[in-house]
Order: C-alpha cells, then sequence, then structure tokens
C-alpha cells in the first residue's frame, strides 16, 4: 500500500530576526485588552499623575510671583493650597495607577502561562525529541519573568514619560517658545545613540535571555539525575559545565549592562548639557526684564521634568527589546502547530467500545532518523480480549507500535484501526481514552498517592479507587504510608520503591478501566518479590482486554494468545510459545539465551 500521508520532520525552535522586533509586544496587547475596566482605570489614573506632575511647575511660578513677590499684606496661602492639592493628587493617582498596573501585569503573565501550558499539552512527542523540555521550562519561567516586569513596571513608566515629555514640551512653549526651540535642538542628537544603540542592546538582551535558558536547563537536567551524578563521582564535572554557562551568562549580561549604561549616561549628558545652555540664555532673559522668575523658575523645573522623563524612556527601551525577545520566543511556542490534530469532523468510535486492533501493511519513520524504518509493512489484526505479546531485539520496533496505537505519530504508510475506525479519522482524545497504559519506567507525579492513581479517572469514588489499588496489589503499602492516600510521592515518586510505583501505575490503569491495554514490560527492573506482586497485578488487569505486552523476559509471556517477533521493524515470527521454540527460528534463539544461557 503507497503512503497515505507525508511526514515532515518536526524543527527546532528557531531563532527568527522577527522575534527581535517591538512588534511581538503586540502578543502582551492580545491579553491585556481581555481587561478593558482595568485598563481604563489605569490609563486614567496614569494620565491624572502626569497632568498632576505637569501641573507643579505651573503651581510653582504662581508661589514665586504672586506670592515671593507680592507686597505686604497680600494673601500667599491660596497659591501654597493650590501646590499642596497638586501633590495630594499626584499621590492619589499614583497609588491608583500602581495598583492597577501592577494586577494587569501579574494577569497578563499568568494567562500566558496559562496559555502556553495548555498549548504545549497539545503538542505532539516529536516536538519534544527536538526540543528540549528543559529550555522550554526556562522559556514559561524566565521568559514571562521579563514579561511581567515591562507589563507591571517599565509600560507603566514609558506611557507616563511619554506623556509627561510630550506635554512638558507644550507647557515650555507655552512659557517661552524661544528657549524651547533652542532646547528640541538637541533632539536629533539624542535620538540618533538610542537607535543606534539601541539595536545592539536588544541583539545582546535576547543573548542574555538565551544564556540564562541555558543555566536553567543545565539546572534542571542535573537535580533530575542527581543520584546518577553523585554515584559517577561527576559533581565537580557538573559544577564546572553549570559554572561555564553561568559565565558565559554573566559575561553577556556585562556586555548588555556596558551598553545600557553608556547610551543612559550619552543621553543624559546630552539633554543636561542643553539645558545648561538653555538656561543660560533664559537667565539673561531675566536679568533684561523679559522673563519673570516664576517663569524660569517654572522652566527649570519643567526642563528638568522633560529630561528626566526622556532619560527614564531610554533606560525602559532595554526593558522593551528584552520583552520584545522574550515575546518572541513565547510567540515561536504559541506558532507551533500539532501534526497530530483531531480531523474537522472525526469518526466517533463505536459504543459500546470493542477493543479490536487492526495494523494494515503499517510503515513509519521518524523524522529524525527518516533513512531507518522503526516498522515496515507491519500487519495484524487482534481480536477483542486476545492476549498478544510483542517481542524481539532492541531496535525491533515494539515501543514504535505503541506509540502508533496511541497516535502519538501517524504511519507514513498503511493504516491502523481501533473498533474498524481509522485512527486518522478519529479524535485522537477519543482514541486514547480506550487506551491504558502501564510502561516500562513507571511516571509518578510529585502529588498525592490518591491523585496519582486518580489521574486516569478523576471522577471515581473512594471505594473505586481502594478497589484498583487491591487489584494492583498496592492496597497494603499505601495503607501505611503516613498520610495513607494522601501522603506526596516526592519528586518522581522518590519515596517508593520501584515495586511500589509499578503497582501505583498499575492502580491507575485499573481504575481508568479502559479496553485497550498496552504493557511494555512492566517488571523488567523488578526484584523477584516485586516482580511476583506486579505480575499478579498485571494478571488481574489484563482480564477481559485485549492487552499488548513488550516482553523482555520471555517467561512472562508463556501464556500469550499469540507471540508476535519482531525484527528491524517487521514480523519474522507469530504463534504461541511452544510452536515457535520448535521453529527454531529467531524466538527460539532469544529463548534459548534467556532460559539456557549456558549453552548460549
Amino acid at each position: 500500500m503507497e503512503p497515505v500521508n507525508d511526514i515532515s520532520p518536526p524543527t527546532a525552535l528557531a531563532e527568527p530576526t522577527a522575534s527581535r522586533k517591538l512588534s511581538n509586544l503586540a502578543l502582551l496587547w492580545g491579553f491585556a485588552k481581555a481587561y478593558p475596566a482595568r485598563l481604563a482605570a489605569a490609563f486614567a489614573a496614569l494620565v491624572v499623575a502626569a497632568a498632576a506632575t505637569l501641573a507643579i511647575p505651573q503651581g510653582l511660578k504662581l508661589v514665586v510671583d504672586k506670592g515671593f513677590g507680592a507686597g505686604e499684606g497680600a494673601d500667599i496661602a491660596p497659591y501654597f493650597f493650590g501646590l499642596i492639592g497638586i501633590v495630594i493628587v499626584l499621590g492619589i493617582s499614583t497609588s491608583v495607577r500602581f495598583y492597577f498596573v501592577s494586577w494587569l501585569g501579574e494577569r497578563v503573565v499568568a494567562d500566558l502561562r496559562r496559555t502556553v501550558q495548555a498549548h504545549l499539552l497539545r503538542l505532539d512527542p516529536g516536538f519534544f525529541e527536538l526540543n528540549r523540555p528543559s529550555e522550554i521550562a526556562s522559556r514559561l519561567t524566565a521568559d514571562t519573568g521579563v514579561i511581567e516586569q515591562v507589563v507591571s513596571t517599565s509600560a507603566s513608566v514609558a506611557l507616563r514619560n511619554l506623556f509627561m515629555g510630550l506635554g512638558g514640551i507644550a507647557y515650555l512653549f507655552f512659557l517661552s517658545p524661544k528657549l524651547t526651540a533652542m532646547m528640541l535642538l538637541v533632539i536629533p542628537v539624542v535620538i540618533i545613540p538610542i537607535v543606534l544603540m539601541g539595536r545592539r542592546v536588544r541583539n545582546l538582551s535576547r543573548a542574555s535571555q538565551d544564556r540564562i535558558a541555558d543555566v536553567g536547563s543545565i539546572v534542571s537536567e542535573v537535580l533530575r539525575a542527581i543520584k546518577v551524578v553523585q554515584a559517577f563521582g561527576a559533581e565537580q564535572r557538573e559544577e564546572d559545565r553549570f559554572g561555564e554557562a553561568v559565565e558565559a551568562a554573566f559575561l553577556t549580561a556585562r556586555r548588555r549592562i556596558a551598553v545600557r549604561s553608556l547610551m543612559t549616561g550619552l543621553v543624559i549628558l546630552l539633554i543636561f548639557g542643553a539645558i545648561t545652555l538653555v538656561l543660560w540664555e533664559g537667565a539673561r532673559d531675566v536679568i533684561a526684564g523679559t522673563m519673570t522668575g516664576g517663569t524660569i523658575t517654572a522652566f527649570v523645573l519643567a526642563s528638568a521634568i522633560v529630561a528626566g522623563a526622556f532619560g527614564a524612556l531610554t533606560e525602559v527601551y532595554g526593558d522593551f527589546m528584552r520583552a520584545a525577545g522574550a515575546s518572541g520566543r513565547i510567540r515561536d511556542l504559541l506558532a507551533e502547530e500539532p501534526d497530530i490534530r483531531a480531523p474537522a469532523r472525526p469518526s466517533a468510535l463505536p459504543m459500546p467500545p470493542q477493543g479490536r486492533l487492526q495494523f494494515d501493511q503499517v510503515s513509519f519513520r521518524y523524522a529524525s532518523r527518516p533513512e531507518l524504518p522503526a516498522v515496515n509493512g507491519f500487519s495484524l489484526d487482534i481480536a477483542p480480549g486476545e492476549r498478544i505479546a510483542v517481542v524481539g531485539p532492541s531496535g525491533a520496533g515494539k515501543s514504535t507500535l505503541f506509540q502508533l496505537v496511541q497516535r502519538f505519530y501517524d504511519p507514513s504508510g498503511g493504516s491502523i484501526r481501533m473498533d474498524g475506525i481509522d485512527l486518522r479519522d478519529a479524535d485522537p482524545a477519543e482514541v486514547r481514552a480506550r487506551i491504558a497504559v502501564v510502561p516500562q519506567e513507571a511516571v509518578i507525579f510529585a502529588a498525592s498517592a490518591r491523585a496519582n492513581i486518580l489521574y486516569g479517572r478523576p471522577d471515581a469514588s473512594e471505594a473505586e479507587l481502594w478497589a484498583a489499588a487491591e487489584a494492583a496489589n498496592a492496597a497494603d503499602f499505601l495503607r501505611a504510608l503516613p498520610q495513607g492516600l494522601d501522603t506526596d510521592m516526592g519528586e518522581s515518586g522518590s519515596r517508593l520503591s520501584g515495586g511500589q510505583r509499578q503497582r501505583l501505575a498499575i492502580a491507575r490503569a485499573v481504575l481508568k478501566d479502559s479496553p485497550i491495554l498496552l504493557l511494555d514490560e512492566a517488571t523488567s527492573a523488578l526484584d523477584a518479590e516485586s516482580e511476583r506482586l506486579v505480575q499478579d497485578a498485571l494478571e488481574h488487569l489484563m482480564q477481559g482486554r485485549t492487552s499488548l505486552v513488550i516482553a523482555h523476559r520471555l517467561a512472562t509471556v508463556r501464556d500469550a494468545d499469540r507471540i508476535v517477533v519482531m525484527d528491524a521493524g517487521e514480523i519474522v515470527e507469530i504463534g504461541r510459545h511452544a510452536d515457535l521454540v520448535e521453529r527454531d527460528g529467531l524466538y527460539a534463539r532469544l529463548a534459548r539465551l534467556q532460559f539456557e544461557p549456558e549453552s548460549a
């Protein structure tokens, strides 16, 4: 049969040029606009605070001209009360602005993290083969932390200072058009270094985030494998490797800081140098009597406000560049499309479930190894309730079959049908709901025993939960735990033995009560006592279910209805244990190696 679809190789996350643009921050606006009332409140408070700040020079002008310059007996209190009123408005509006802007920052980042996590959970395993989960986790934490700073702080600072800068310039024109025009001549001189040096800051900011992601990746990897690290005496090597990553991050950050420092200092030098020259000209006007003392005082204060506003804009510009890089990386994650998804109109699997599986000339190649077929021309019809063992040397394609049945991948040729429906025509979620899996390495979450068992069926009752634990031979050790079912299992089930973890995984599969069961040699790494308990639990679990069992220990599959022997992705033998031994083929050779090692 010809391939029915092409499997294009998944790609690693790219570093596109577009991710360095400020336009990436539009991603954040998409989340912020979901809260229009709080946006409006924050914006209104920001405008009021900026206006109050700009009103201070005018209030001071009146105090100087009408207060200090008034004759004896003049009532100067109104001018000072007016200035105090402006300060009160400024304080209240600043407090309101800070609350709503900070709230929006935290809310936007929380929504962004939830959105990214939800999207990642729907990507197929091929994506995670080419992209390290630890690096992705860093994007979900470090990059969103950078974004949080911009949304909750830098954006507010930028808008407030933009309003004060533009409003201040208008006010300066009102006070003295001549002096303001002189001051504005310096703007092109200030903008040029911002643009030129800003590009450098932008590139260094993105590089800095990449180095921080490397640091987080190493920490995550080493801590997950701490026992292996210590067992092989690799503490110093890992310390050195981590130190190199930290120093690389520091050197990149140092270059970014140096460029930002130079840019900030240069801009402030240019701005305040221009203000000094302008004030020199203003002082001459005061001496000549063409400008009042209050006017020059207001002009000085307003000029300082304008200079501070534009100086602050240059400082937050680097933050925006970092956030643009972080947003670009997050956007790249959200742009990833899963190769495995439900069709527009999925075919419903028949009810009640039967548990029939049909493989018709199935072929598959991993995108990372396209030259080597993992499965080639595999055909097999599995009846409901049948127990099938799959054996063969490493790399024969056994685990790949399990991946295809769960539709983590689609075959490049042929088809797989569940209860008569091609898996590509069905909703993957509905397919996986009919399958229970007990992997070779039990996956235990850092949660309670109860949460781990209920993972496959959260709505199960307490009685059903304990029934599953009894069936998995796990009830005794669960009752002996300090808090029973509510005992935390630790990272990856570190508080349990290998046999206990495996029985907990079996209890999870029992509770799910699916018609199809996939067992990936669940007893291969256990001692004799644990293996007996687990094997008993598996026998109970397989009753009445279609079972596919990957077996490395052939003694565990002697009673299978059929044994499928695979080699190089193909079926080379099918039969029962005694028949296959008599044929003296690959299975017989594997059996001799296990049962008669001295004659091998």
